[in-house]
């Protein structure tokens, strides 16, 4: 699949050019120079053919931050197959555009100048500043009034593969309808883990995703909030696609401006699509009030969750002091197993996929309906259900009825007498019994016949 990769200065229109393609509001944009600090990607179809757009951060180094923010984005230009390089039509243009555009000409790679904000025909004449870049194809669109991009997409098309319809359709009539519903049935299995990793500014939440993925891949520096835009990437292990999202890191309500409110709503609606959380912690530095309002948000949102301490080679306390501390403060994330390890240095960062196998494994995992109901049995006999002012309380049986999380449903006599501390006691005796290890249970009793749910 050919990669598109979109290239310019700061603020010149490259993320909403790249939302325009995508045909959604995936990055953040406005009118702050330097909102993309990370390159996202995404696979599009255009007119039937399959390709890769990468919205890069602007290539500009007037700053340590925005040098590797630079760097990135031309190891997206060299690894790309084609080159949009966007330019803003209500300036002149200026000599470091000129310098970077001769530059990228030298990939010797299909580049187009591409002229934005150009709004109307009277404002085409300032594009005429901008053939002194000596480009061979130019186009001049307007990204927020829609205009000419179809003009911008036909010569990209000319570079990508025709689709393959011909071929599909013929594979296609030689499958009986089973198997054909085996097909679709097939390619919806859950081989994909969402893990989003969060955790609050500066804890080094995108030198782990650079660690894990063996690359580069994310923006890393010493500015508090450098991840504005969260940045997924995928991998394959033992045949799991790993989708990792380095989320915006999270500061005090106080401090919150300017795009980062947009980075921490984005944050949230990455949460409900997650399966599994990396909670990352500084293990050099005290636990604080918004490291436990952060990791509220995995119970929120009821997420599978591995809790990392990073920085370990820089660890404030013992190993039983530090997890210690940990269970303390995170109470509600007891199921949650701790690694430690050190980003950086790369030390047992490789025991991070595994974990998240077991950990999704868990998530997903299913009870049969005899062996929970021997379980929750047994752990009746163990301790009696309380009875209600002197009324008996009795469980007719248990299943499960969901996954990602494990739901399970307790069918009584009187659900509204099932006593929190007696909810908290069945959790865990099926946790003893099955395992779910970095998996919430989510508990709800109902009378025979009730469709509402009381959740714990």
């Amino acid at each position: 699949m050919k990669t598109i990769a979109l290239l310019g200065l700061p603020n010149v229109g490259k993320s909403s050019l790249f939302n325009r393609i995508a045909k959604e509001r995936l990055a953040i944009t406005s009118d702050v120079s330097g909102t993309t600090r990370d390159i996202r990607y995404k696979d599009v179809e255009i007119e039937g053919r399959q390709c890769r757009i990468a919205d890069t951060g602007g290539l500009d180094d007037s700053t340590v931050l925005f040098e590797n923010v630079k760097k990135q984005s031309l190891k997206a230009a060299k690894k790309a197959d084609i080159l949009l390089f966007v330019t803003d039509g209500k300036i002149l243009p200026q000599e470091s555009e000129k310098k970077l555009f001769f530059e990228l000409q030298k990939l010797k790679k299909p580049i187009a100048l591409v002229i934005n904000k150009i709004d109307n025909e009277k404002e085409e004449e300032r594009a005429w500043e901008f053939y002194q870049f000596g480009a061979q194809n130019i186009f001049t669109i307007s990204v927020s009034h829609n205009r000419d991009i179809a003009k911008l997409l036909s010569w990209v098309i000319s570079f990508l593969p025709a689709p393959k319809e011909e071929l599909i359709l013929q594979d296609d009539e030689d499958l009986s309808l089973e198997e054909l519903l085996q097909e679709k049935e097939d390619k919806s299995s859950d081989d994909l883990i969402n893990v989003a990793i969060i955790g609050r500014v500066n804890v080094g939440k995108s030198s782990l995703l650079n660690a894990v993925l063996g690359v580069d891949r994310a923006v890393v520096s010493e500015v508090a909030g450098t991840t504005i835009d969260p940045v997924d990437e995928m991998m394959i292990y033992e045949d799991k696609k790993l989708n990792f999202v380095d989320t915006a890191g999270i500061r005090k309500r106080g401090k919150i401006e300017g795009i980062e409110k947009y980075a921490l709503n984005r944050t949230s609606s990455m949460l409900e699509r997650s399966d599994i959380a990396l909670l990352v912690l500084d293990a050099s530095e005290p636990f604080t009030e918004l490291d436990e309002r952060i990791a509220s948000l995995i119970d929120k949102y009821h997420l599978g969750c591995i809790i990392v301490l990073n920085k370990w080679d820089k660890a404030r306390e013992s190993f039983e002091k530090i997890t210690q501390d940990v269970r303390y403060k995170f109470k509600f994330l007891s199921y949650a197993p701790i690694i430690t390890l050190s980003a950086l240095s790369k030390q047992r960062v490789h025991k991070i996929n595994d974990l998240i196998i077991k950990i999704y494994n868990n998530y997903t995992l299913r009870v049969p309906t005899a062996r929970l109901n021997e379980a929750i049995q047994e752990a009746s006999r163990k301790h009696q259900l309380p009875s209600d002012k002197g009324r008996h309380v009795k469980i007719y049986f248990a299943t499960q009825f969901d996954t990602k999380p494990p739901r399970f449903a307790i069918v009584m006599n009187r659900p509204k007498s099932l006593h929190f501390s007696y909810k908290r006691f069945l959790v865990n005796q099926i946790r003893e019994k099955f395992g779910f290890e970095g998996a919430p249970i989510i508990l709800v009793a109902r009378a025979r016949g009730e469709n509402d749910e009381q959740s714990s």
